[in-house]
């Protein structure tokens, strides 16, 4: 047609075709400058870091062992110094219980010594006791226990009276009021540990009780007699 260029069929000019398939990849891997050594790099970055992770873990684990071993090392001690301030604590119970075996030891020697006409003294023997009975009472003050006493007349109080039997009284002024004293009671830092046991006045005819008479022991604290048992109006309690 007009107007159109000739075509020439004698050039035998073809197309070139595009690179397809490992050709291809290879031109894009030219294309990109450096990145076989990046790649390389990349992986010794890898292998760097799980390196180090690998030695931090094991500094910890020693840290660990150590830990153990220190806590192990802490109880050890700790446990030996109980038993060193237990041993402590008991030195006085100790040495209150050698003065009391002398004491024992001398007292029957001396009444079974063969030259003995004499009776024994009961006023020496009182005073054996006594001392006894100091003795006890030091080494358990040096524990922190302290003894406490309660006197004949003394208004009764639960909280640290332990009363065991009731005493008739004609006096009004005497009801309710400790008669007979049986044992002293111990406290510590304020709390009662042991109360002391006692035995509480009732007016005549509002002390009788129930249950079996029981004797009111007099340990040399205050006057002794047969009462009864406590009515449920002062209690048992300990």
């Amino acid at each position: 047609m007009d107007g159109e260029p000739p075509v020439n069929e004698d050039s035998g000019a073809e197309p070139e075709p595009a690179a397809t398939g490992d050709a291809g990849d290879e031109a894009a891997q030219a294309a990109v400058p450096g990145a076989p050594g990046e790649a390389t790099a990349f992986r010794a970055e890898i292998r760097e870091a799980l390196a180090g992770l690998v030695t931090r873990l094991d500094r910890e684990h020693e840290r660990a062992a150590h830990r153990e071993a220190v806590i192990d090392r802490l109880h050890e001690e700790n446990q030996r110094l109980r038993r060193g301030e237990l041993q402590s604590m008991l030195e006085p119970v100790r040495t209150a219980l050698y003065r009391l075996h002398d004491q024992a030891r001398r007292e029957s020697d001396r009444l079974s010594a063969p030259g003995l006409t004499d009776p024994p003294d009961p006023r020496r023997t009182a005073l054996l006791l006594t001392a006894v009975a100091d003795d006890v009472a030091d080494a358990l003050a040096r524990l922190g226990v302290e003894r406490f006493t309660v006197e004949p007349g003394a208004p009764y109080d639960a909280s640290r009276h332990r009363p065991v039997a009731v005493t008739p009284v004609a006096d009004p002024l005497r009801d309710g009021t400790v008669t007979a004293v049986q044992s002293d009671g111990f406290e510590q830092g304020g709390k009662v540990l042991r109360k002391a046991t006692v035995s509480v006045g009732k007016l005549d005819g509002n002390a009788n009780g129930t249950g079996p008479a029981v004797k009111a022991g007099s340990s040399g604290h205050g006057e002794g007699g047969r009462g009864d048992t406590m009515n449920s109006g002062l209690g048992t309690d300990r």
